[in-house]
């Protein structure tokens, strides 16, 4: 994928990488820094969750692209004494490369140059970040492929996680990462002891419908950039500010494009009979838990 990527200016005068294949811009409404720590960092709280975790604090981060996400996990949590597990994956080092060759121009990189390095030649970077224990690991695949072999089994030495950055390129430009079987796959991934909390860019009702059926509970998220909203998705409810209700399941029937993707082709559709019945046996639209 050499020559893949650029780039790109944003109105607040920073810069982005723009992938040509794909056609999108990363982080393309507040910048790489703003936005990472806004929609990823603060939303899922890290820091207090971090704060508050015996052992080590795992994060999936999935769509590692240009590590903005994962640096701004790294800058909001130096202070807190503990130990940071970040598990990255993405298909491609290209992006991150990129970067780090133009860390001047991005900025964001600043002071994680060696890491990166480290992480791109090895793919594992373990360090001190100030007061926090950081391991940080990637794995450079197909995720999907990854998830369906069973990501966490004995074998894998895989850590489930605490929290996920879930930031894949948009479901029309790659629809293979956000099909109902990657997210029921990822959802029997997690350690159901283990509370964990999903968050991405996207507020479509397929998604949305997609997290619900694969048995998250979910929930709107905060607007960031040029998104008036965007998604958390839990394990448990107790993590969801402003879970989804039964107006947004009404809306969802009527929706045209709430139908979940089962294979990695992109369509719009009407949701299916099954699907709605699937949906409204949802607990979360139950009234058995405190939504």
């Amino acid at each position: 994928m050499g020559g893949d990527y650029q780039l790109v200016g944003l109105k607040n005068g920073g810069q982005t990488l723009f992938s040509s294949s794909y056609g999108e811009k990363m982080h393309p409404g507040l910048g790489p820094a703003a936005e990472a720590d806004l929609l990823y960092v603060r939303q899922l709280q890290i820091c207090e969750r971090l704060q508050k975790t015996s052992g080590e604090f795992v994060v999936w981060d999935v769509g590692l692209g240009g590590a903005a996400n994962a640096i701004a996990t790294l800058r909001a949590t130096r202070e807190i004494p503990g130990t940071l597990h970040i598990i990255s994956f993405d298909n491609t080092r290209e992006p991150l490369k990129f970067a780090l060759e133009n860390a001047a121009a991005l900025k964001y990189l600043d002071g994680y140059e060696i890491q990166v390095a480290d992480l791109l030649q090895k793919n594992r970077a373990e360090f001190q970040n100030e007061n926090l224990r950081v391991v940080w690991e990637f794995y450079c695949c197909d995720f999907p492929a990854l998830l369906q072999a069973g990501i966490t089994n004995r074998e894998s030495q895989i850590p489930a996680p605490h929290a996920i950055f879930f930031d894949a390129f948009s479901p029309a430009k790659n629809p293979a990462m956000w099909t109902l079987p990657v997210f029921r796959n990822l959802f029997r991934a997690l350690d159901p002891d283990r509370p964990c909390a999903l968050t991405t860019y996207s507020r479509s009702t397929m998604v949305r419908a997609t997290l619900l059926l694969a048995g998250f509970f979910v929930g709107a998220g905060h607007a960031t950039g040029t998104k008036e909203e965007t998604t958390v998705a839990a394990n448990a409810p107790g993590l969801i500010a402003e879970p989804l209700n039964v107006r947004w399941l009404e809306r969802a029937a009527r929706s045209d494009s709430a139908e979940p993707l089962n294979g990695p082709v992109y369509f719009r559709a009407k949701p299916a009979p099954l699907t709605l019945e699937q949906l409204r046996a949802h607990r979360q639209f139950q009234g058995t838990i405190d939504v």
